[in-house]
C-alpha cells in the first residue's frame, strides 16, 4: 500500500468520525470482510475493498451509487451546482453536466478536499455549445468539501452549493477516491 493509501485510510477514519451523526456520510449497502489472517474476528487487518465498476449519479436524488454490474456497493449523498435542474450547456451556468463520461485526474493539490476530474465536455456536448456558439466550460470534478469553508458545515450537507461539480463529504470523498480508478465510467442522469 502507497503512503498516500495509507493517509487517506487513516483521513476517513478520522473523517469518518467527525461526521458519523450527520446526514451526508456514506451509507453502507455492500459487505466488506472484517477477518485477520488467523480467521479470528473483530480485527480488520485483512479487510479487502470492492471492486467498482462504475459510478452513477442521480442527481434528482442527490446520490450517487459505486455500481459492480447491477450491484450497489455504495451510495452517498452529494451536492450539485446551484442550478440543479437541467443539464450544464456552457461555463457559468452552475449547472452539474449530465450523460456519459469517464473519471479522467486526481487531484490531490485541489482547492477542495481531494478532487477527480469528470471528463466534461463530451462529443454531445461539444456539438451543442459550437451550435450555440457558447463556451461550454469544463473543470468539472467530483470532490470534497472546500479547504477554506465559507459558510458553516451544515450549509454544505443540506443543499446544493457548488459551480457545477459533484460534492461528497471528506470521509465520503476518501472512500470514493480509493474504490474508484482512472477512466471509470460515470453516468450522470436527471
Amino acid at each position: 500500500m502507497t503512503r498516500l493509501s495509507l493517509l487517506l485510510l487513516s483521513c476517513c477514519a478520522a473523517a469518518a468520525v467527525a461526521t458519523a451523526s450527520t446526514p451526508f456520510s456514506t451509507q453502507m449497502v455492500g459487505n466488506v470482510a472484517n477477518t485477520d489472517n488467523d480467521g479470528g474476528a473483530g480485527t480488520v487487518t485483512g479487510a479487502r475493498l470492492p471492486d467498482a465498476e462504475r459510478v452513477v449519479v442521480r442527481k434528482g436524488e442527490r446520490r450517487m451509487y459505486l455500481m459492480n454490474g447491477g450491484e450497489v456497493l455504495r451510495s452517498y449523498r452529494v451536492a450539485l451546482g446551484l442550478v440543479p435542474a437541467g443539464s450544464k450547456e456552457r461555463s457559468g451556468d452552475y449547472r452539474t453536466p449530465e450523460g456519459s463520461y469517464r473519471l479522467t485526474r486526481r487531484n490531490t493539490h485541489s482547492d477542495f478536499f481531494l478532487a477527480i476530474q469528470v471528463s466534461y465536455p463530451n462529443a454531445d456536448d461539444l456539438q451543442r455549445a459550437r451550435r450555440n456558439r457558447w463556451n461550454p466550460g469544463g473543470s468539472i470534478m467530483v470532490h470534497g468539501l472546500p479547504n477554506t469553508l465559507r459558510h458553516a458545515p451544515d450549509y454544505y450537507a443540506n443543499q446544493d452549493w457548488t459551480d457545477g461539480c459533484i460534492a461528497l463529504s471528506n470521509a465520503d470523498m476518501v472512500e470514493f477516491w480509493l474504490l474508484t480508478h482512472d477512466n471509470m465510467p460515470i453516468d450522470i442522469t436527471p
